[in-house]
């Protein structure tokens, strides 16, 4: 007799999953630090002081400085209230997974921690959802309930057979959000990026309105082939299935380094479109790469002269320093 598959986990019981084991820990190491992640939408006049180094020059006082012959800076506090939009990439690439999780399982569970940790403090929290076009629009919420609302509609996979065939395009996600978010947000893009060519310029676009960070999500064996023989190897986005013999040592040195090419357009092309970028691996700990990404955020922050946002990687022990 074989054993049951376990039951598919509830929205409910993965956001009580993430409570415990997640956003209890990020509560105790944040320290109310949150906001490095995220930035209001608005901005008040606090003060005026004398300029120092690293003071942003767009701050500078020109009517002030003038009559006292001295430099001085507005000194500005942020709104507290501010919304966030999630645009996530559902496509049937994000289903594949190596190991115990999945790309979509990954982004689901940042989403439910981000949603969730935003909405407690008073925030609110929108998203688009795409998956061979824009599927669902859930417009800005806040509270629990709107968090269950969200990670639900992400759990739920396509029906069998009816998955949109072709190529994603993202172009048309980030087109559509753009004229949905008429208020400056936060936007956090979330997709493994396989797509068709064309949505580096509507990427660039939001972020000239809006602070875009781009989750970049992946499975380590999208990078490096282990030998397994002869196995085959079906494209989620087309269907299209190859046989391909994995114990041939060039075809794994060939498949490493069309990779690793892709790697490096891909953070060039984000890092031009002036976004932040996280990469997530379906392996990767959410507590750490959190952690990490607020404290490299924390740092550019207080580097107010950097001519670019800079490249965040969070899947080594060391961050990939800002591409130019």
């Amino acid at each position: 007799m074989q054993n049951a598959q376990p039951a598919p986990e509830s929205a409910e019981q993965a956001l009580r999953r993430l409570e415990w084991t997640v956003l209890r820990r990020l509560d105790g190491l944040l320290q109310g630090d949150y906001r490095t992640l995220l930035r209001g939408a608005g901005l008040d006049l606090a003060d005026l002081r004398e300029y120092q180094p690293g003071d942003d020059v767009r701050h500078i006082d020109w009517n002030v400085t003038a009559r006292l012959q001295v430099p001085h800076v507005r000194v500005y506090t942020e709104d507290r209230e501010m919304s966030a939009w999630f645009l996530l990439d559902l496509s049937p690439s994000v289903d594949f997974g190596s190991g115990t999780r999945s790309k979509r399982e990954q982004l689901a569970d940042f989403v439910a921690v981000l949603a969730r940790l935003l909405t407690r403090h008073g925030n609110r929290v929108g998203a688009v959802l795409y998956n061979g076009g824009v599927q669902a629009v859930l417009p800005p919420g806040s509270g629990r309930r709107h968090v269950l609302q969200l990670l639900q509609r992400v759990q739920a996979a396509p029906p069998p057979g009816q998955e949109p065939p072709g190529l994603t395009r993202l172009q048309d996600l980030l087109g559509s959000a753009g004229h949905l978010m008429r208020r400056r947000s936060t936007v956090f893009v979330l997709s493994d990026f396989i797509s068709e060519d064309g949505w580096e310029r509507p990427l660039a676009q939001l972020a000239l309105r809006h602070e875009v960070v781009a989750v970049r999500l992946y499975d380590p064996l999208e990078q490096a082939l282990p030998d397994l023989g002869l196995i085959p190897l079906q494209d989620a986005e087309t269907g299209e299935l190859l046989m391909v013999d994995t114990s041939d040592a060039g075809f794994r040195a060939r498949f490493a380094q069309l990779a690793a090419q892709r790697e490096e357009a891909l953070r060039q092309t984000l890092a031009r479109a002036g976004v932040d970028t996280l990469e997530l691996a379906t392996d990767d700990e959410l507590v750490s790469s959190l952690l990490r990404f607020t404290e490299l955020r924390r740092q550019r922050s207080r580097t107010r002269s950097a001519p670019a946002p800079a490249h965040l990687r969070l899947v080594h022990k060391k961050p990939v320093e800002a591409l130019p």
